[in-house]
């Protein structure tokens, strides 16, 4: 792979903490790719939303890239979109007007950073699970935990944190893997079912 992270250095991204939240350079790589490749439905939706003046909605999406930026290092983007998240949910339609054009700008510039790494093709770490094995995966072991299988349930759950998860849901599966730990089976599966929409 010929694209270098240390060029993102002094550029508004801090490789430390995005390696930190991700675990290993191979997953942040991986993390900063799927960051550009979902930035174009990313701002459809923004676009979309600001035109039907959704003010929940857009709480939603900025939610996410706040958590994302966060996720990557890319924290003075990640506490922008955090101010857009309060003013959004406070319904504070001119604060969200006047600070969406510069948030919009700083994230296209972090993104203009990540293009060649964009354009290539997708890159998975080792360890890494898509989708659909991250829901099958969480389907057996809801199925484990039912049948009070904590052998089985901790080495699903071990898989599970393959799948890129945001920072919010590591720290559930995280949870869960120490419930289960304890055989407090019943708090592990309510966390597990509370991740289990944010694999897509």
């Amino acid at each position: 792979m010929d694209f270098d992270i240390n060029t993102l250095a002094g550029e508004g991204i801090d490789i430390s903490t995005g390696t930190g939240y991700t675990g290993s350079k191979e997953k942040y790589i991986s993390a900063l790719q799927r960051f550009f490749k979902s930035s174009a439905g990313n701002k459809e939706k923004i676009s979309a939303h600001m035109a039907n003046r959704d003010l929940e909605s857009l709480m939603i999406t900025v939610h996410a890239l706040k958590s994302n930026s966060k996720m990557i290092g890319a924290l003075g983007l990640s506490s922008m979109f955090e101010a857009l998240e309060l003013a959004s949910k406070n319904g504070d339609l001119d604060t969200v007007e006047a600070t969406l054009p510069k948030t919009l700008e700083e994230y296209e510039r972090i993104l203009t950073l990540l293009t060649p790494l964009g354009q290539m093709d997708t890159l998975m770490a080792s360890g890494e699970i898509g989708a659909k094995e991250a829901l099958k995966t969480a389907d057996s072991l809801l199925a484990a935990l039912d049948d009070f299988d904590d052998d089985l349930a901790a080495s699903l759950v071990k898989k599970l944190a393959g799948y890129p998860f945001r920072i919010t849901q590591r720290e559930k599966l995280k949870t869960a893997a120490e419930y289960i730990g304890q055989f407090m089976y019943d708090e592990a599966v309510e966390l597990i079912r509370q991740i289990i929409p944010a694999i897509e």
